[in-house]
């Protein structure tokens, strides 16, 4: 089921999806709709690293910024 949306986009990113839907013969709506979909796998993802590091152990930055440094990185 698809639902009307009206939102603003910005210029040059609208101009920029319609040349992208006309060379690969997709719908504008169906890029919108991948790239929102890709957006929210991504945030999905992270949220799944998240959750498996959560309780492990961390470290400081004051110690890796001693580690780099030691290490002659920066």
């Amino acid at each position: 089921m698809s639902t009307k949306a009206t939102f603003y986009v910005e210029e040059g990113l609208l101009k920029a999806f319609k040349v992208k839907a006309a060379h690969s013969d997709q719908s504008l709506s169906a890029l919108v709709n991948e790239a929102m979909r890709e957006s929210l796998r991504e945030d999905e993802e992270d949220i799944h690293d998240y959750k498996k590091r959560r309780g492990g152990a961390t470290v400081s930055f004051d110690s890796v910024l001693k580690e780099v440094k030691r290490d002659g990185r920066i």
